[in-house]
């Protein structure tokens, strides 16, 4: 496959945790976005202007709108000819393509985990996928079937690494651990929710991953719904992600708007997007770069419906340098949630494992 040539503008690249894959810190993803309203031509526009401006990585799963998602997103990629070596392309198993009540079609057995990566690889119309991600943590199977299961996918040649999302950060240490003792790959970088608003899991449980493991993440939701770039502060627009509300997905989201917590953080937003004009930027662009200060954060997916929102999204990478320690600690003042750190988190013991 060749065709246009990939130019990485201002972008900024860091590596995949302790990876040599080098990946843009702002990637495109299929959630809610590719396969649901959007198919056809808005599909290759998001993905080109994505491209256009130094976005060579996008995210997807077989859950996402029932694999159609894929679909939409290889039918581009083979269209607009792209260098293989040149894009990143990832996709999360477990959750299958709707059929829950085949219990062989879902979760992180050794069947489902080969069988579906075969399948995302067909809709994809690849034949490898850079990383694959297991979509949550499946506790009804042996962890080391499966740490085996996608060892095999890299041994075969259909991924080159595999990761996390949603795990618990004892399961993710399990899974090193296991590695390890098989002398196999363990995951490379977990997958979670991030955000100004959402920092409790990725600040305080994840953190010895970060300080010990130098694990990687691909953060999704750094806007939380839309909720941190300041549309919902006077309502619901039409158009919105909370209007459209995909198969009921917001409706905790839509709920916790008129709650007291809801209506806390829409008066945080308002207070941050004063910092945000002071610099120069949107509040949706101080969102997106104040993430990108977390050590752990490799990658922040967007989930741009329209091609402006991504070229808004990567006017982040302007904020970006001018969040000083002082701006920081000024952002922390208003958001007044930052999580308590244990006091020690251990040491790593002869095998590399913490302890």
């Amino acid at each position: 496959m060749s065709g246009q040539a990939f130019d990485p503008k201002n972008m900024i690249f860091r590596n995949l945790g302790n990876s040599g894959l080098r990946v843009p810190v702002f990637s495109y993803g299929g959630w809610l976005t590719v396969g649901y309203q959007q198919k056809g031509d808005i599909v290759k526009e998001l993905m080109q202007t994505a491209f256009d401006l130094g976005i060579n990585m996008f995210d997807n799963a077989e859950a996402y709108a029932s694999g159609e998602s894929e679909t939409q997103m290889g039918r581009v990629i083979k269209e607009l000819g792209w260098d293989r070596s040149e894009i990143i392309v990832t996709t999360k198993v477990f959750f299958g393509t709707g059929n829950k009540e085949r219990h062989n079609t879902r979760g992180l057995s050794r069947k489902h985990i080969i069988e579906g990566v075969n399948k995302s690889l067909e809709r994809l119309g690849l034949d490898y996928v850079d990383i694959v991600f297991a979509h949550r943590p499946d506790v009804t199977t042996p962890l080391e079937e499966t740490v085996r299961a996608f060892n095999y996918l890299i041994d075969n040649g259909k991924t080159f690494y595999w990761g996390t999302s949603e795990w618990s950060a004892m399961q993710i240490q399990q899974a090193h651990e296991i590695a390890r003792r098989l002398n196999m790959v363990g995951p490379t970088a977990e997958q979670p929710h991030y955000s100004m608003l959402h920092r409790e899991r990725f600040e305080q449980e994840y953190e010895p991953l970060w300080r010990y493991e130098n694990y990687g993440s691909t953060i999704w939701s750094p806007l939380d719904s839309g909720m941190l770039t300041g549309k919902y502060n006077d309502g619901i627009p039409e158009g919105s992600r909370y209007h459209s509300n995909l198969n009921g997905a917001m409706d905790e989201n839509v709920k916790h708007l008129t709650s007291p917590e809801g209506k806390a953080k829409i008066e945080k937003v308002k207070q941050l997007t004063k910092i945000a004009e002071r610099l120069g930027g949107s509040m949706t662009a101080l969102a997106l770069a104040w993430t990108l200060k977390h050590k752990g954060v490799s990658t922040c997916i967007l989930g741009a419906t329209k091609p402006d929102q991504i070229k808004e999204n990567v006017k982040a990478l302007d904020i970006y340098p001018k969040l000083t320690p002082d701006v920081l600690e000024e952002i922390e003042k208003i958001l007044d949630n930052k999580p308590a750190l244990p006091a020690a988190y251990g040491r790593r013991g002869e095998d590399g494992s913490l302890i």
